[in-house]
């Protein structure tokens, strides 16, 4: 049976579902923690349309560096990472919004801003 860590570029997410597993040794650091958990606490921080606001106002989200690393942070639309997520509904949609050039202007707007933040609230208060 293949390796299901085997499907994303650096196979270092946990298997039994468990973040805080034990480091293994042959998987590099960063500041104590794995490069999945440093994505996957990225990916859910896109969830905070205040955060994205700063990402726009910062200049970060144009970027193409930044575009394409948001493409490959992909991976968590896939079942098998989504269920990390503690809000995947708007996670992923930041995820998916964050891709068109449009809406990378548009978060800028307070608005927009305000806005995502009401919509969001309610999604996941009624996800509850």
């Amino acid at each position: 049976m293949a390796d299901p860590a085997a499907t994303r570029p650096f196979g270092d997410e946990p298997s039994t579902g468990d973040v805080t597993q034990k480091p293994r040794p042959d998987r590099p650091l960063y500041g104590g923690f794995s490069r999945f958990e440093l994505e996957l606490e990225f990916v859910q921080s896109l969830a905070n349309p205040y955060y994205l606001n700063h990402l726009a106002s910062q200049k970060v989200i144009q970027d193409p560096s930044f575009t394409e690393y948001l493409r490959y942070l992909q991976y968590f639309t896939q079942p098998t990472y989504t269920r990390y997520l503690s809000y995947p509904a708007p996670s992923l949609k930041a995820l998916q919004l964050l891709q068109q050039e449009k809406f990378r202007q548009d978060i800028l707007s307070p608005d927009v801003v305000a806005r995502l933040a009401n919509e969001w609230l309610l999604a996941s208060i009624k996800s509850q």
